[in-house]
């Protein structure tokens, strides 16, 4: 399916533009899931469509990024619902309102990425047992990447695998010099033995939980929303979460030779949508174009200057073009039932 066929094939989301950004929507409900060693994260979800007769077209879980917050994509999980879906995010372990894993408060720090594609494995198999099917699994970012090592890895087959998958923006790739992976890990591998990986890899602003001056330019091209971040830093400061540690830059580059690696995209049978843009400063645009040809059932969606790395916190005419692509994407992996009954 090319991109003028998703864009076509999408249906308007319903009253889109009355969903406040900066306040919990009514029918979402946030609550605590325990992982398997007990380390309890944060979930947040919304029942499906209402009514006597109604039931869920299937169910979607989505997971954010590195230094993410849920909060921050209550626009599109709202709308998910309003389209039919019941609708599920999740903390990471270790971000967000769900503890440090590092010496301070604000560091993303990490031992092994495999400890999130663990939790991820845990969660899903109790998510599918809890909603109902068809389930999607999505994710921006850092969780677009953890959830295709988890599809390379096996760790989401079980009883209930996933019906398909959509990434915002997946970090399958990091952006940095034009130099062979293999040299960025290594470099990134010796900053972890020449001091304490769990220090911070770049600077931070100079006031803890404050924006860095000049970052919504790597983000997004929407002043309003990216002040959305800014509102839940202050109104929950458990959200506040700064640089990377070195172990976590030092696994992200481990990580990602595993997915350049011979044969693994390929093991990946789901449908994937992956939404990309050719303006993005902070995952590798190239990386995802690869994986989008080598996923035996890939398709991309592109972008260019008109979009940064949060898709899906653009602009209203970007972020409507990324909609209806997702929307067509579900249409065809996961039709609405009225139309699989024609």
């Amino acid at each position: 399916m090319n991109n003028e066929t998703m864009k076509s094939a999408a249906q308007a989301v319903p009253d889109a533009g009355s969903i406040d950004r900066r306040s919990i929507p009514p029918l979402a409900v946030e609550s605590r899931w325990n992982l398997a060693d007990g380390h309890a994260v944060r979930r947040i979800d919304w029942p499906g469509i209402t009514g006597e007769s109604a039931a869920p077209r299937g169910s979607i879980l989505f997971l954010p990024g590195r230094g993410d917050a849920y909060e921050k994509y209550l626009e599109s999980l709202d709308e998910w619902h309003r389209d039919g879906w019941r609708v599920t995010a999740s903390d990471w372990r270790g971000q967000a309102g769900s503890g440090r894993l590092g010496k301070d408060a604000y560091t993303g720090h990490i031992d092994d990425f495999s400890t999130w594609t663990d939790d991820l494995s845990h969660l899903w198999k109790r998510w599918t047992r809890e909603v109902p099917g068809p389930h999607i699994i999505a994710g921006h970012s850092m969780g677009g990447h953890l959830i295709m090592r988890a599809l390379v890895d096996g760790k989401l087959d079980g009883e209930t695998p996933p019906t398909a998958c959509f990434l915002s923006a997946p970090m399958l790739g990091m952006q940095g010099p034009p130099v062979p992976l293999i040299v960025q890990h290594f470099v990134a591998k010796l900053m972890t033995w020449i001091g304490d990986p769990t220090r911070q890899a770049w600077k931070w602003s100079e006031k803890p939980g404050e924006l860095p001056a000049g970052r919504v330019n790597l983000l997004t091209h929407d002043a309003e929303r990216y002040a959305d971040e800014q509102y839940w830093r202050d109104t929950r400061p458990e959200l506040v979460m700064g640089p990377a540690s070195w172990r976590w830059v030092e696994q992200g580059f481990a990580s990602s030779r595993v997915l350049e690696s011979a044969g693994a995209l390929e093991r990946v049978t789901c449908p994937v949508l992956i939404v990309s843009t050719s303006n993005d400063k902070l995952v590798s645009h190239e990386a995802n174009v690869r994986a989008a040809r080598r996923l035996p059932n890939g398709r991309l969606f592109e972008l260019g200057e008109e979009a940064h790395h949060e898709v899906l916190r653009e602009t209203d005419a970007v972020r409507g073009r990324v909609m209806d692509a997702i929307a067509a994407f579900l249409d065809e992996v996961a039709p609405p039932r009225a139309t699989v009954a024609q």
